[in-house]
């Protein structure tokens, strides 16, 4: 599962939404959960990003998108 994830964030880095919420979708791993939340945060949903923050155990990301980008490939990338 750790290169999926890898592979997500290669691909959220990269600016390719689709391809990274393609990667996410099916994995009950609550790190694609986090991943997937930061997604639906890019595109403006934030009730669903709410949902994946949940489904992750992690809290709602209150910095910049950049930060939380920064922060989930530190810590799984």
């Amino acid at each position: 599962m750790a290169a999926e994830i890898k592979a997500a964030i290669e691909r959220l880095r990269a600016g390719d939404w689709d391809g990274a919420h393609a990667i996410v979708q099916d994995d009950p791993s609550s790190d694609a959960a986090w991943i997937h939340a930061h997604l639906h945060r890019i595109e403006g949903d934030l009730a669903n990003a709410a949902y994946w923050y949940r489904r992750a155990v992690r809290p709602v990301a209150t910095v910049s998108l950049e930060e939380e980008r920064e922060s989930i490939t530190a810590a799984l990338g």
